[in-house]
Parts: structure tokens; C-alpha cells; sequence
């Protein structure tokens, strides 16, 4: 048995925290909210996943020291945005451990991935950093439906650690060494999945969200690819296996709100409503900023953030995407 401390009692934080636990681990899980680790200590989480019978072997704590001591694996599941605040904390508590970023965003301002966050504010050595991405909507990990996912690290044996200890009868966990690439991956299909979403709030069919889809597996492949990512990645459970769950489901926020968007709510209007920001909505600039300080063309990440922080109405953000001139398919 292994003690894996878990910080963030969010959706996919407790999900994964569910997940080592069925897997036999010991897990602390790291809440910023007293009233939320009081659930979490009774095994539930209504404000994220309610109706939920959370396994035995989590407890749950606001204090960052308590939740670290003994622990081999540290994994962070924050919303990207708040990270480096965070990790300023948190940073002294990491010693030697393995740290693994749930989070899927661009760091604003800065354009670096979490990845790179993590080493450059906690002195993790990258070699230490892993990464877990792959089609895993919360909702139905809990419900322990079957799903696999990557562990990205540049150690292969750090990411069989990590493998291990998250491996269970209905999730299966596959390893690379392609952080890069996982991690791209997993922050623009947020960004593609408010389009998708955006044009099933406009009330197009299936043929538009497989064209936003694949052109968006397109530009994501190409960013990859500038920053030295194994283009393979793309095609496997990081890349298209991330982007078709969070482009396709009501479960994945990121979708639920550009249906939002594209019925008419703006940005502010939407949040509200749902009470929660999509990841795609902060991270659509970043990702914007890193792609054009690498030449590469990434339209649709263009247009979702026209959309997100200029006012542009999504309507005329298809027509915009369908007046560019011809190319062939793989320029």
C-alpha cells in the first residue's frame, strides 16, 4: 500500500482520488474549505459529484502538511490558473516525492504548461513530474465505468509507480514519456470542445462537430508537434481519446458551456448559471499566445477566444472559419 496525497477535492480530484483508493492506496485528500473536507471525510462530495458513495482509504484535510507527510505521490488537481499561488506554499512539502499534474490549462502570461510550472516554482526535477491524461469525465469514473488513460514522465520507472498505484479492475492506465504532448493534448481539446459545443448550442448536426473536431485534432497536432511532442501521442487516449469525450459528452463542462454560448448567454451570463468556469474559457488566450510565439496557425483556438473575450458571436465565428482560403488537408 501506498500513502498518495491528492490536492484538490474537486470533480476529477476526488474521482482520482476514488481511483487510487480502489486501488488499495492510502489517499489524503488536500481541501481549501472545511465544509468540503467534512464530506469527504463522511465518503461523499455533494457539491461535485452528489449521490456519490465515495470507497474507503480517503480522509480528507485542510492542512497542506498533514496530507503530505508520508507520502510517495503528490498528485495536484487545481484549476491551472491558481497553480503557481498555490505551489508557492506547497513547494516545501515536496521533497523527494513524485508529483503528478491532473490540470489541463496554459499558465496565462506566462505560456507554460503545468509541467513546467510545477519544476520551475517547487524546483521538481522534471525527471519527477508526471502527468495523467486521457478520456476521464468524472462523473462516470465514480460510477467506475470502464476507462484507460496515459501517464506521461519522463522516468519510466516514476510513471509505472504512478501506473501502478492507479490501476484498477475498470481503469487502465497506459505510460509514455511524452509530457509535451499529453499535456498539450489535454488543454487545447478544451478550448476545441466550447466550439463544439458552441455548435450544438447553435443547433448544427454531427457533421459540424466532426469538422470542428478534426480540424481541431489538426491544430492541436501542429502546436504539438512545434514543441517537440511525439505526434503519435495525438492519435492515442492524450490526444483524440481526451478530445472526442470532452467534445461529445454533457458531462464535460468545457461542452455544457459553449452549448451555453452558442444559445446566445455570454461568458459572464453562463457562469453564473453554472457556477463554474470552463478550463477551455481561461486557458483559450494561453494557448492562443503559445501558438502564435510558434508560428503556428491554430483557427479555431482563434475564434474561441474572439468569441470568449472580444464579443464575437458564434455564428459568425463558423462563417469566418469556413471563408478561409482552401489547403490541403495536411498543411
Amino acid at each position: 500500500m501506498s500513502h498518495i496525497a491528492v490536492f484538490g477535492a474537486g470533480s476529477w480530484g476526488t474521482a482520482f482520488a476514488s481511483i487510487l483508493a480502489d486501488g488499495g492506496n492510502d489517499v489524503r485528500v488536500w481541501g481549501r474549505r472545511p465544509e468540503l473536507v467534512e464530506q469527504l471525510n463522511r465518503g461523499v462530495n455533494d457539491d461535485y459529484l452528489p449521490g456519490v458513495q465515495l470507497p474507503d482509504g480517503i480522509s480528507a484535510s485542510t492542512d497542506p502538511a498533514e496530507v503530505t507527510e508520508g507520502a510517495e505521490i503528490v498528485i495536484l488537481s487545481v484549476p491551472s490558473q491558481s497553480l503557481r499561488t498555490n505551489l508557492t506554499e506547497w513547494a516545501p512539502l515536496l521533497g523527494d516525492k513524485i508529483v503528478v499534474s491532473l490540470m489541463k490549462g496554459i499558465e496565462l502570461g506566462t505560456t507554460k504548461r503545468m509541467s513546467e510550472v510545477i519544476h520551475e516554482v517547487a524546483g521538481v526535477p522534471a525527471e519527477r513530474i508526471g502527468v495523467v491524461s486521457g478520456p476521464n469525465l468524472a462523473r462516470e469514473i465514480v460510477q467506475r465505468q470502464p476507462a484507460a488513460t496515459v501517464v506521461a514522465c519522463p522516468d519510466v520507472s516514476a510513471a509505472d509507480r504512478v501506473a501502478a498505484a492507479c490501476s484498477t479492475s475498470y481503469f487502465r492506465p497506459y505510460t509514455s514519456q511524452d509530457v509535451v504532448g499529453a499535456e498539450l493534448g489535454g488543454a487545447v481539446k478544451n478550448v476545441i470542445a466550447l466550439a463544439v459545443g458552441m455548435a450544438a448550442g447553435l443547433g448544427f448536426g454531427d457533421n459540424t462537430k466532426a469538422t470542428l473536431i478534426t480540424r481541431g485534432l489538426a491544430e492541436t497536432t501542429r502546436l504539438a508537434m512545434a514543441l517537440g511532442a511525439d505526434p503519435r501521442t495525438m492519435a492515442g487516449l492524450a490526444g483524440v481519446g481526451d478530445l472526442i469525450a470532452t467534445c461529445m459528452s454533457p458531462l464535460s463542462r468545457n461542452h455544457s458551456f459553449g452549448v451555453k454560448l452558442g444559445e446566445g448567454l455570454s461568458v459572464a451570463q453562463v457562469t453564473e448559471v453554472t457556477k463554474q468556469t470552463a478550463e477551455g474559457v481561461k486557458s483559450c488566450a494561453s494557448i492562443l499566445d503559445l501558438a502564435r510565439a510558434h508560428g503556428v496557425d491554430v483557427p479555431i483556438t482563434e475564434m474561441v477566444n474572439r468569441v470568449v473575450h472580444e464579443d464575437f458571436a458564434p455564428a459568425d465565428m463558423v462563417e469566418v472559419l469556413l471563408a478561409r482560403a482552401r489547403k490541403h488537408e495536411t498543411e
